[in-house]
């Protein structure tokens, strides 16, 4: 009689691109405090074509504790492939993710899994953001014009320290391969009815590397997959309203 291994009860996933000086510190605090946020968790690591040591080193980790799995792409495919093919992986009843700049407090989780009993998806915002201010602009204005598009009352678009349930992640499609992700998710999740909490949550400046999401080509990639998202659902909207005027 085979056996079916249990789903762990905390996944947690982090996209990689060149991080280097982030990516060490980041998995020694993950294991600090996942036995403490679950009995049973795990920590998957996607390793986005880095052309640094970024996978080296977590190669390092996953030698040493069977619970860090890295999936590694021969070259980068962007941060929304990467963080889609983490939540593809992820196994946990609960799945978690955040990014690998060490710009926010991993110790929020808990803050964040409180909510989880109560809600399908608990999303952070930053009550401070710390970005340099044309960022901040260029995150204003992209939350506005998704908000206003969509409906979403959601205070932090683009904030990357969200959990799901198992359920959230195994219903919707994500398509987006690129900065475009984290709208991606909280709209289809808002648009399938989800139960959608916010929480706010600390911010930092980063440290080491270099951000890229402001970058123009990051920028045109994603309002190509907004117009594609949304001409999707206004179709998929206007078939429904269709089917029922027929029948």
């Amino acid at each position: 009689m085979s056996t079916v291994n249990p789903r762990p009860g905390l996944s947690l996933v982090f996209p990689v691109f060149d991080e280097e000086q982030n990516v060490g510190q980041l998995l020694d605090e993950s294991l600090r405090l996942a036995p403490i946020l679950a009995q049973d968790y795990e920590i998957v690591v996607v390793d986005d074509g880095s052309r640094d040591g970024s996978a080296a080193i977590v190669e390092a980790f996953c030698r040493a504790n069977s619970r860090v799995r890295l999936v590694r792409h021969a070259s980068n495919r962007g941060y929304g492939a990467a963080l889609r093919a983490g939540l593809r992986e992820a196994r946990g009843e609960l799945v978690f993710f955040s990014d690998a700049d060490l710009q926010f407090d991993l110790d929020e989780i808990a803050t964040l899994l409180a909510h989880t009993r109560d809600f399908d998806v608990v999303a952070g915002y930053r009550k401070r953001r710390c970005d340099p201010w044309p960022r901040q602009l260029l995150a204003w204005a992209w939350g506005t014009l998704v908000c206003g598009l969509f409906d979403l009352r959601v205070r932090d678009i683009d904030c990357a320290f969200k959990v799901f349930r198992r359920h959230v992640i195994d219903a919707i499609p994500i398509a987006s391969i690129g900065a475009f992700i984290n709208t991606e998710i909280l709209v289809r999740a808002s648009n399938a009815n989800f139960r959608i909490h916010q929480v706010p949550v600390t911010h930092r400046r980063r440290r080491h590397g270099r951000q890229s999401g402001a970058r123009p080509r990051v920028i045109l990639r994603a309002l190509i997959e907004l117009a594609g998202l949304y001409r999707e659902l206004r179709h998929s909207s206007a078939a429904l309203a269709t089917t029922r005027d027929g029948g």
